[in-house]
């Protein structure tokens, strides 16, 4: 029996080296792939309790007790309002995928007179401050739809601004003010 011999040639030097290099970046690009993906099934096609329980891994996240989960993007500075309080906020709210429901570069708010999830976050901030919210959808309106762009069961999600606030007492003072004025529109104010 005779066998027949192929010579192997040697590997040319560094050939090996890159060879390695190929295989490590096959491996990287197929990682990131694979995190972008799982990322996008996160976002888009998980249930809201799946994306929160993602989201509250991730660097700086905070769920309060309630469900709300807020990141602080730059703390403000003093005290916060109180649930009787009125602030002043710039925000955007968007949905899960993007879309963005409502913007405003600056109004006042009563605290106590915006969805529960809403009012938390405002009463942890300081003026100054922003921060990023995740509101669940049973601190947002749940079942109900407040209109066409919000579906119900939405988590809500806003970059807030608190610019200021002032408090109900600043607010009654204020009130009465204009009312002794007769500045027209002023609660109380003749004509009214």
């Amino acid at each position: 029996m005779s066998v027949t011999t192929v010579p192997i040639h040697p590997i040319k030097k560094g050939s090996l080296t890159k060879i390695w290099i190929g295989v490590l970046f096959i491996a990287v690009a197929a990682m990131g792939i694979a995190y972008a993906g799982t990322q996008d099934v996160v976002v888009n096609g998980a249930s809201n309790e799946q994306f929160l329980a993602a989201n509250a891994g991730e660097d700086g996240v905070i769920t309060t007790e309630s469900g709300l989960q807020y990141k602080v993007i730059k703390p403000g500075e003093g005290t916060s309002p109180t649930l009787t309080d009125t602030a002043l906020v710039k925000y955007e709210g968007t949905l899960r995928d993007g879309t963005v429901f409502d913007a405003n570069e600056q109004t006042p708010m009563p605290v106590g007179g915006v969805v529960p999830g809403f009012s938390e976050a405002l009463q942890l901030m300081q003026k100054g401050g922003e921060y990023r919210i995740w509101i669940p959808s049973d601190l947002a309106y749940g079942e109900a739809s407040p209109g066409e762009q919000i579906p119900p069961n939405s988590l809500l999600m806003f970059d807030i601004t608190l610019l200021d606030f002032i408090t109900a007492e600043q607010m009654e003072e204020l009130r009465q003010q204009m009312q002794a004025q007769g500045v027209p529109g002023a609660p109380g104010a003749p004509g009214r």
